[in-house]
């Protein structure tokens, strides 16, 4: 997790601080490594060389996977700050170093906190990356104990083990983020910031970002290719990748959409009522999503045979499993912006007659629609490789890009799920795209 926070917020705050050649560029190449999930990341290496199958190479794997969760809040929350501030300091006789450590970095916290905790969140319950680098974690071992004896006491620990992990982290971040109202009528100055001149470094940070864009993109996706190309084991029918395409599809948009609008009321008690409860409430929404997926699925399954035997592979019951897995990734984003909006927009459209819908689709929405249109890209993003719970969970017949690349990759027919693992990547671009777009759009 510290290494994604270091290479999250560097990348963020060359690309949106100092004078680098090319930055859009940059901006959207250090978004891309959110394109391809970190299982199929874990399988390009894996299948390029099992040099990585180590502690390091998990470390680099993850790291590579994940950093995007960091860099992009944190540019957005660069984008949005007044760079008066950061010049201010700079007149006072601070250096770039004292400037960053001492006035950007405070600033961006919760931007920076944020993108931790979800990256925190990933790493308690990755499984696909893992189980591919043959790294053994509490989710590789949980699932080996559901494997051998299903529900076994020995996994029911090791769930809690996760849980206490994810309430450490949780409580962490709550201490680390403070209550410190940061929402402001004002947008600040209408100018970008004065970009911090590299000098000679400028050759040197140009070669560590492309670098950075080589190990994050170009390893993975090479090597996707080159199974697709070369692979003896690659027999593909278009009617399987074509319906495994549409159902990915159909469930990402339902997936982003329900746990986007299940996000904005725990996000709207939390920001405009908090208190113990509503904390409570908030913080509750995170605790499910560190186990694995495959552990929400297994309890769903449970509840829904032993209470309603209906919902039994459904739709409905695989809609839930997403809700409860992806709702923080959709909290976060949404109380991103929501932290922005001053409640006194609210009170003075309240005092002009304004009734409490009326607030909220006229003043407090247009303000939000850049977080809930993120939210729901993450989610769909998140929705469209998920791979555990969909397998238990899906309806009989369903199949979709990560279950049928999980089949093939787990037999080691690395050419057969070479085309579904393109697929995924190529499906996830657009989402990928939106949030990058996102991260950058101006408010001023």
């Amino acid at each position: 997790m510290l290494t994604s926070v270091l290479v999250g917020v560097a990348g963020a705050w060359v690309v949106e601080r100092t004078d680098v050649r090319g930055r859009g560029w940059w901006h959207g190449l250090l978004c891309a490594p959110l394109a391809v999930p970190a299982f199929v990341n874990g399988f390009g290496w894996v299948s390029t060389t099992h040099a990585v199958q180590s502690f390091p190479g998990a470390v680099m794997v993850v790291t590579l996977s994940y950093y995007p969760l960091v860099y992009l809040p944190t540019v957005a929350a660069l984008r949005r700050l007044d760079p008066a501030v950061e010049e201010v300091a700079t007149a006072l006789g601070k250096g770039p170093w004292q400037v960053f450590l001492r006035v950007t970095l405070p600033a961006v916290s919760p931007a920076v906190l944020g993108g931790a905790l979800l990256v925190g969140l990933h790493l308690l319950a990755e499984y696909g990356a893992l189980q591919l680098l043959n790294y053994p974690t509490l989710t590789t071992a949980i699932l080996q104990q559901y494997a051998t004896v299903f529900n076994g006491p020995e996994a029911t620990l090791l769930a809690l083990v996760l849980v206490t992990f994810c309430l450490l982290l949780l409580g962490i971040e709550v201490l680390l983020r403070g209550h410190r109202p940061r929402s402001r009528v004002g947008a600040g100055t209408s100018r970008a910031a004065t970009p911090v001149r590299l000098g000679r470094l400028r050759p040197v940070v140009g070669a560590g970002l492309a670098a950075l864009v080589a190990w994050s993109l170009a390893v993975p996706v090479y090597a996707l290719v080159r199974w697709l190309v070369r692979g003896t084991s690659s027999g593909l029918e278009g009617g399987e990748l074509t319906s495994a395409l549409g159902n990915t599809l159909l469930l990402a948009v339902l997936g982003g959409a329900v746990t986007t609008a299940a996000a904005v009321p725990v996000v709207w008690l939390a920001v405009r009522h908090r208190g113990l409860l509503t904390t409570a409430i908030e913080r509750s929404v995170y605790t499910a999503s560190a186990m694995p997926g495959i552990v929400i699925a297994l309890a769903l399954v449970t509840v829904s045979i032993r209470v309603v035997p209906d919902l039994y592979q459904t739709l409905a019951l695989l809609l839930t499993g997403y809700l409860i897995l992806f709702l923080p990734r959709a909290v976060v984003s949404v109380r991103g912006t929501f932290e922005l909006v001053p409640p006194g927009l609210e009170e003075v459209a309240r005092s002009l007659g304004c009734s409490g819908p009326e607030v909220a689709r006229r003043v407090t929405l247009p303000l939000v629609v850049p977080g809930l249109a993120s939210a729901a890209a993450l989610v769909a993003l998140a929705v469209s490789t998920e791979l555990t719970a969909t397998l238990l969970l899906a309806p009989i017949g369903t199949e979709t890009l990560a279950t049928k690349f999980w089949s093939d990759a787990s037999s080691i027919a690395y050419g057969a799920a070479a085309p579904y693992a393109l697929a995924l990547v190529l499906l996830s671009v657009p989402s990928t795209w939106l949030l990058a777009r996102l991260s950058i759009r101006s408010d001023r």
